[in-house]
């Protein structure tokens, strides 16, 4: 099936382009540290450029290309063309909350079966005693739990069942309602304000922790929710992830502003945010490069984009979410050190838990750093990102069956 984007885009303007931030990783020149000077270089020639493509005839045809303005001159602004609407293509059916258990107890299987076949092979016939207690608080540390959840459940255990026989299953049972009391506060829905056009989302993430993918799964749900949204390609050295954005756009009928491989990220988000301001829009998804959190010109580039987002909305972003692989476990928690320091984030996205054995890190993680767990990822459908649930994450966690 060959995916189609039409619309029109107006003709170009004779200044210079914006200047290209340093992407050491991505075989682009050395440049120098941006300045205060650079940034308003690069927000005056965002602002002014209005040349943003969003529908494409094919793949093969160029993008237009964003133009600035000289730094002491204020851009005049440019009428919007009209956008066609385009209809959702969503081909797969919703779960029931009972499939969605089934799916998330699936996606949990090898993190759950570490953990129960460690359980049963301490706590067969056996009553709770020092050496089982230490057994235990060993196993619940290898599979990522963390020290301090460990040692808490334990001495929690130990204070109700201490020197009495125990099963397997009411071990099971009393870690599962433990490790959702731990995870229940930062259990929080992601709210969109409905007082913001747009609510601006800015997606960050070191590579390959599935932002691109979450910006359209979470894209489907506020469109289900009746919210107009609009997509930003910020990952502008990768043309796959642009591309995938666009599917991702047609699928859910949603905008996408893109721009040519390599163009300046802060740039494009500037325009974006311009863009669904005039349009009212509802929510505006903005991807970002994936980066390593020990690369500081990729960490300096993203803050820059920051910076310039709060040149169109001093509030902006409003919301700020960090995907994490949980295939990484412990890792993930300097890449919440780092990321939260850099650019201020306040909300955190688990996925690819169905490939890990280490979904217990989301336990640590919200014991360590007490922020909100907007939702967790199972797999690669539409509908494979949900909100989280503390007490369904738990008990799936533990292998346990639902109420």
């Amino acid at each position: 099936m060959i995916l189609r984007w039409f619309g029109r885009k107006k003709p170009e303007d004779d200044a210079r382009k914006p200047e290209t931030p340093d992407r050491s990783d991505h075989a682009v020149p050395p440049q120098p540290a941006p300045s205060v000077a650079d940034d308003a270089a690069a927000t005056t020639g965002a602002a002014a450029s209005k040349t943003i493509e969003t529908r494409v005839v094919s793949e093969a045809e160029p993008m237009s290309v964003p133009v600035s303005h000289p730094i002491d001159t204020v851009p005049v602004p440019q009428p919007l063309p009209s956008v066609q609407a385009v209809e959702p293509i969503i081909d797969e059916p919703p779960p029931t909350k009972k499939g969605w258990f089934s799916r998330l107890k699936e996606g949990l299987a090898k993190s759950s079966s570490k953990l129960t076949e460690g359980i049963s092979g301490i706590f067969t016939k056996r009553k709770l005693d020092d050496a089982a207690l230490e057994e235990l608080e060993e196993l619940l540390i290898t599979a990522d739990l963390g020290p301090t959840t460990a040692a808490k459940v334990t001495a929690e255990l130990a204070r109700t069942r201490f020197g009495k026989e125990v099963t397997a299953e009411e071990v099971k049972g009393f870690l599962a309602a433990e490790i959702a009391k731990t995870i229940s506060p930062i259990a929080q829905p992601l709210v969109i304000d409905p007082a913001r056009k747009p609510h601006v989302i800015l997606l960050v993430g070191v590579n390959g922790t599935g932002k691109t993918t979450t910006i359209g799964k979470l894209a489907r749900q506020f469109r289900a929710e009746g919210k107009s949204v609009m997509l930003a390609a910020g990952d502008t050295f990768r043309a796959a992830a642009v591309s995938q954005l666009k599917i991702w756009g047609e699928r859910t009928g949603c905008e996408v502003i893109a721009r040519d491989t390599g163009a300046d990220a802060a740039g494009l988000a500037f325009d974006a945010v311009e863009r669904a301001r005039a349009q009212g829009v509802d929510v505006l998804l903005i991807d970002t490069a994936g980066r390593l959190q020990n690369k500081a010109g990729l960490m300096d580039e993203l803050r820059k984009i920051v910076r310039v987002i709060k040149k169109v909305d001093d509030s902006a972003p409003h919301t700020t979410l960090l995907t994490l692989d949980a295939t990484t476990g412990q890792n993930a928690h300097s890449q919440v050190e780092i990321f939260r320091d850099m650019v201020n984030v306040n909300g955190l996205i688990l996925t690819k838990l169905d490939g890990s054995a280490r979904g217990g890190v989301l336990v640590a993680l919200a014991e360590k750093f007490k922020l909100p767990v907007h939702a967790i990822g199972v797999g690669e459908g539409v509908y494979d990102l949900r909100p989280f649930d503390a007490d369904a994450f738990a008990k799936s966690l533990m292998g346990l069956n639902a109420d």
